[in-house]
């Protein structure tokens, strides 16, 4: 009979439903109308669901502990936002063990609570529980303290509710990966073929046909006379260039797909026992 906080029994839309009547920071109040403490957290079956204890912050009025009120001592008033302990008092509250976010309530722990609450089923009229031991008990054998009270004229009602578990779906974006893109410097030796051109001089002599005496030209025998050329060559003149030979874009295209998930949920639905021939509107 493991309990947990409603907020973890219902953790996925607990919080976020906004039909949900939210009974936290209800004060709290004995019959004799002494404040004992306001609603912390509420207590459900893990097994079921079931409500079974409203968790009660004192505060600075008892100590600053928190307690628990079973369901079937809670009258809520809503308009009011009141809750009213019924058949308790503020002496009974100081002698109820701390809660204060116990990690995991045991049986031992639960028989504690449930002694201080037995002990005014005599002053409210309320009837007392069949005998039980450890190992048989369950919550149906103190229907005082756990059965949700019905509706009187005197109050403006209690309420059960039903809750069901709804899939949210919702996306979240994560970096999956990295591209990053650079260049570095290769080296290679290439040879290239230029063509030159240079001039060479090119001397010939020739002896003269005619045998017949000639007259003497008047630069015959003149020393110091020369002949002048210029003589030119090509030479080959490699430079380096930079130039581009080719250009790279990067940029993100987005792919949509569905994804598609399965998950298993909870309902509560109505149990109604009824004894007798009541007439019940459903």
């Amino acid at each position: 009979m493991a309990l947990v906080k409603i907020t973890d029994y219902y953790y996925d839309h607990i919080d976020s439903r906004s039909d949900v009547d939210n009974i936290d920071n209800f004060d709290v109040y004995t019959e004799r109308n002494e404040k004992v403490g306001t609603i912390h957290d509420i207590l459900v079956d893990q097994t079921n669901g079931r409500f079974r204890y409203l968790v009660v912050d004192t505060g600075f009025w008892i100590f600053g502990k928190k307690v628990l009120l079973p369901v079937g001592r809670a009258d809520i008033h809503y308009s009011d936002k009141r809750v009213y302990a019924k058949g308790l008092t503020k002496e009974q509250v100081e002698n109820l063990p701390n809660y204060d976010e116990l990690e995991e309530i045991d049986y031992d722990y639960e028989e504690q609570v449930r002694g201080v609450y037995r002990g005014s089923v005599a002053t409210s009229g309320l009837t007392q529980p069949a005998a039980y031991d450890r190992a048989t008990y369950n919550y149906e054998q103190d229907s005082s303290l756990y059965d949700i009270p019905e509706t009187d004229s005197t109050s403006d009602g209690q309420s059960l509710k039903l809750y069901e578990e709804r899939l949210i779906a919702n996306k979240q974006r994560q970096k999956a990966g990295e591209v990053s893109i650079g260049k570095h410097v290769e080296t290679e030796n290439v040879r290239v073929a230029v063509p030159v051109e240079k001039e060479r001089v090119v001397i010939e002599r020739s002896s003269p046909t005619s045998t017949k005496p000639a007259g003497v030209p008047n630069d015959a025998f003149r020393s110091g006379e020369v002949a002048r050329m210029d003589i030119y060559e090509e030479k080959a003149d490699i430079q380096k260039q930079a130039v581009v030979k080719e250009e790279v874009r990067v940029k993100k295209v987005v792919e949509s797909n569905t994804v598609e998930a399965t998950e298993q949920i909870r309902r509560e639905e109505l149990d109604i026992d009824t004894q007798g021939r009541p007439v019940v509107e459903r």
